[in-house]
């Protein structure tokens, strides 16, 4: 390449790439030319020829002229709406606004002294239409005419801010909630793994002790035939949900089943339950068992009104079902790498997808059933924990990215680059950085898309949910892309319009009546937190990790943690804290030979770090000398009532005193990762019923429980016990 790295810097701006950054030595790190190039290929960029980055700069110059209007435009509340237009007729034009209720109105065109630039020969110019600032939030559009056609714009007006539920909104409100790993967490009557029924039952016996939710974590779809991906942080769809959380016996078509079918379903339950006993998790031999039972409920004939029910979630969701529905059912034929496929049905939108689907249509209705049947369950877990008490119910958990081969890396299209994965830069925890094989979104490609699938992946999320965790939120606001092939330090960072990403995430909340929570834990740049806090988005903070780190390093003091977050003691990342404090964590990574040190003094800082944390407990009056480990963990959540965060999480793995790591980063099959059941302080796998009798889990829950109001004095029926 004869062009010089400055003009390739210069192309890389125009499209977010970084060109360098700081690492976490906190030394600037110049990211190689190869990496650039790869990376803008990825997005379409090619600078393979001497004099490609000249011309690729020259089309980035002119991609704003040559669209009369923005591919989107996404404001907050109030701001000044500014939409530029690009004609070669400036005293031809005419523009109305539609709002999202259908209401229409002509809008002005200021063209006073309008800027103008020659592309292709002839003279642009550049006018902005008169938009008012007190538009209604929603999704509305633009219609231009112009230079003899017409063009439409999407035009997205977000909240400046998403406030806090009614619940939470006094200086002192601080509610409390269960955080759960729902495939771990079984009863006697779960089918070999957690669902939405155990969700149910935890969240109500939560509730009984003030409990405002539940944080689940990602339901989103998995591979629906062959090998389970364990993991619920990659999923193959992030809109569409795992079929394996439904809770068979809750379909209604089950009551109108004969004598012999409903015998069949309970001999599909004893074969899946007789996984209830193992100490790992078997979701490959639960799942065909529950499938077995399902499709047989499936071809059960349906009432007039349940049929017109299906129907109508069929038509919400879309095009977007069908093609995940289309999906499943080819996969079932020719496996899930659906680049292994034969080359016509690669293409969602192909005439052979088309043709299959029209000859499968009844395994095509099959999976849109079950997730219809998700959406049902989901909707009634989210009523039940209302009505009893709950103030917010599920949150629920998205996911960063999916699997490269799943079905929104097929149906998505171009919206998710090809050629790159996301993963994160070198840190003091990964030395040689991190590769999450996953495919990021194109921040072009969603623009032009009016950042439809974006919405309707957060929209599905939020849907029966009284708030959303967001995984890694930072990457709402840039990615480390990895070139294929490179090594997870090779990457660098692409931005995104956060104001738009965050900004559709909290239209969508506030219409959900949910609040967000970000995971933004890790290396972040300092900005984006005030952005995010600005937003009302909540922090995450965990009590293991809170320091003042812009000082002396010490820990921080109860009042100094953040008031708008969710503070914790543990997350699925760590063990639980009974095996964080006693050093399981490590004695693993050495068993696994993923310490850089020697195992005895690895230990000597955990300890050290640990007996710091429990000094500073006694010292508070919060925990007595000679502990034992559950006194600890109870001391360690009653520090968190002492903080201002709005919100406390309590894993249901402390309330049994599992000590058993959920998921230990830096590996694959070298250690069952999100395939370990939930289990007692002994490593005997716990059913949910045996759990909420045990006094240990109550007197856990009570710790961090708020006392309940006091009774007013015409009081006259006494709170149930």
């Amino acid at each position: 390449m004869t062009e010089s790295s400055p003009r390739l810097a210069d192309l890389a701006e125009a499209y977010g790439i970084a060109t360098e950054f700081w690492d976490w030595h906190g030394a600037r790190t110049t990211v190689p030319d190869d990496t650039v190039v790869a990376v803008l290929a990825a997005l379409g960029v090619d600078v393979s020829g001497a004099d490609y980055i000249a011309r690729e700069l020259e089309r980035a110059a002119e991609r704003p002229w040559r669209r009369p209007l923005p591919a989107v435009l996404v404001v907050a509340e109030g701001s000044p709406v500014e939409v530029p237009v690009h004609v070669r007729e400036a005293s031809a034009v005419q523009a109305a606004l539609t709002l999202e209720d259908g209401t229409w109105t002509e809008v002005g065109v200021l063209a006073d002294l309008p800027e103008s630039r020659t592309v292709d020969g002839a003279e642009v110019f550049r006018l902005t239409l008169d938009l008012p600032q007190d538009l209604p939030l929603g999704w509305h559009a633009v219609e231009l005419q112009a230079d003899g056609g017409q063009v439409r714009m999407p035009l997205v007006v977000t909240p400046a801010r998403l406030e806090l539920p009614d619940s939470l909104q006094a200086p002192d409100a601080q509610g409390w909630g269960l955080m759960t790993q729902l495939y771990a967490m079984r009863s006697s009557d779960s089918w070999g793994i957690g669902d939405l029924a155990d969700l149910g039952d935890a969240g109500a016996w939560a509730a009984g002790l003030g409990a405002d939710f539940v944080l689940v974590n990602p339901l989103h779809a998995a591979e629906p035939t062959g090998e389970m991906e364990p993991s619920p942080y990659l999923p193959t769809s992030r809109r569409f949900v795992n079929p394996l959380y439904i809770r068979v016996e809750d379909v209604p078509e089950v009551a109108y089943l004969s004598a012999a079918q409903r015998q069949l379903v309970e001999w599909h339950a004893d074969d899946a339950k007789r996984y209830l006993d193992l100490d790992t998790l078997e979701r490959d031999a639960v799942w065909p068992a529950k499938e077995a039972a399902l499709r047989m409920i499936f071809g059960q004939a349906r009432s007039l009104r349940r049929a017109r029910r299906f129907q109508a979630y069929v038509e919400r969701e879309g095009q977007g079902l069908v093609d995940y529905a289309t999906w499943c059912a080819i996969c079932q034929e020719h496996g899930t790498w659906w680049r292994q496929w034969p080359a016509g049905l690669q293409d969602p939108r192909s005439a052979e997808v088309e043709a299959y689907r029209d000859g499968h249509m009844q395994e095509v209705e099959f999976h849109c059933w079950l997730q219809w049947i998700l959406d049902e369950q989901l909707a009634q877990v989210q009523r039940d924990l209302l009505d009893t008490g709950m103030s917010l119910g599920v949150i629920s958990d998205l996911a960063v990215g999916v699997h490269p081969d799943g079905a929104d890396a097929w149906g998505l299209g171009d919206a998710l680059a090809r050629g790159v994965t996301v993963g994160a830069p070198a840190d003091q925890y990964n030395q040689m950085g991190q590769d999450w094989s996953q495919p990021p979104w194109r921040p072009d490609k969603l623009a032009e898309l009016g950042y439809a699938p974006y919405r309707d992946m957060v929209r599905a999320a939020l849907r029966d949910s009284g708030g959303l965790r967001v995984d890694h939120v930072i990457g709402l606001f840039r990615l480390w892309w990895i070139p294929q092939g490179a090594e997870p330090f090779q990457g660098t960072y692409v931005r995104y319009d956060h104001e738009a990403m965050v900004g559709i995430l909290l239209l969508e909340a506030h219409r959900a009546g949910a609040l967000v929570i970000g995971e933004d834990l890790g290396t972040v740049e300092p900005w984006v937190r005030d952005h995010l806090r600005e937003r009302g988005v909540l922090g995450t903070s965990i009590l293991w990790f809170e320091r003042d780190w812009e000082g002396d390093g010490r820990l921080l003091d109860p009042e100094d943690y953040r008031e708008l977050c969710l503070a914790t003691v543990t997350t699925h990342d760590l063990p639980p804290t009974a095996g964080y404090l006693e050093g399981v964590h490590v004695e693993l990574r050495s068993r696994l030979g993923l310490l850089d040190r020697p195992l005895a003094e690895e230990m000597a800082q955990e300890e050290a770090s640990r007996d710091e944390v429990l000094a500073d407990l006694r010292r508070r009056g919060l925990l007595r000398e000679g502990a034992e480990v559950p006194e600890q963990v109870q001391a360690m959540h009653a520090f968190l009532t002492r903080t201002p965060a709005k919100l406390l999480g309590v894993s249901v793995s402390d309330l049994a005193g599992d000590k058993r790591v959920i998921n230990q980063p830096g590996t694959d099959e070298e250690y069952p990762n999100w395939r370990v059941p939930l289990a007692g302080p002994e490593g005997r796998p716990v059913l949910l019923e045996e759990l909420v009798t045990w006094r240990s889990a109550r007197r856990l829950a009570r710790t961090v429980a708020r006392p309940a109001p006091t009774a007013t004095a015409n009081t006259t029926t006494p709170a149930p016990t």
